[in-house]
């Protein structure tokens, strides 16, 4: 199987590849336009800022590159909330695969310490729906590092409450994505990994 990395300007790329390894699989970090065209599957990951990182895409044309893709397309953390419709970050227009729209968490009067942004460490997903989830996931812990969230809507795969509900994970035609790091994720981020390579 053909699994490439998308390689453009943000973090988390070898950790996500490392992740691939220890499943024994090879993937291809690339920004090269015919390999991820031609690729089985494409991982689109990143941790980083929405304007800067759109900027970048753009400037690449791997935006147009993206939304063009018709394999199964795995977005990871920031990669998911570029695959939105606009964030609050940067006031940043977005690649628009989601509908949703991206907002950065405002901690609750009173409650600092409980609510702190950003949202870092194991949460649970529930509502789960999906290739990428199996019935044994549901109200299982993942682990998160993000101080913007894309609201719940049609295309909400699975659902997360820090501070508010908000959107684990996204799903469209081809297009997945996580708002968690499968790839920090122990044995459930393994499982939903192998789920996607299995689509």
């Amino acid at each position: 199987m053909n699994i490439v990395i998308i390689k453009y300007n943000a973090g988390n790329i070898e950790s996500v590849n490392n992740a691939l390894n220890r499943l024994g699989v090879n993937a291809e970090i690339t920004a090269e336009p015919d390999k991820i065209r031609n690729a089985d599957k494409v991982i689109f990951p990143g941790v980083g800022e929405a304007s800067t990182t759109m900027n970048y895409l753009r400037k690449h044309k791997l935006d147009e590159l993206i939304i063009s893709l018709k394999q199964p397309v795995l977005g990871i953390c920031l990669g998911l909330q570029l695959m939105c419709s606009h964030s609050e970050e940067g006031d940043t227009e977005c690649l628009g695969i989601f509908d949703e729209k991206v907002k950065r968490f405002v901690p609750r009067d009173g409650e600092e310490f409980i609510t702190k942004v950003p949202h870092m460490g194991w949460n649970a997903i529930s509502e789960l729906k999906g290739e990428l989830f199996s019935n044994e996931m549901e109200k299982q812990y993942v682990y998160f590092v993000h101080s913007f969230y894309a609201g719940l809507g049609d295309h909400t795969a699975a659902t997360c409450n820090y501070i508010t509900p908000f959107s684990a994970a996204l799903q469209k035609d081809n297009f997945y994505a996580t708002q968690f790091h499968p790839e920090k994720s122990g044995e459930i981020g393994a499982l939903i990994l192998e789920n996607f390579l299995k689509i």
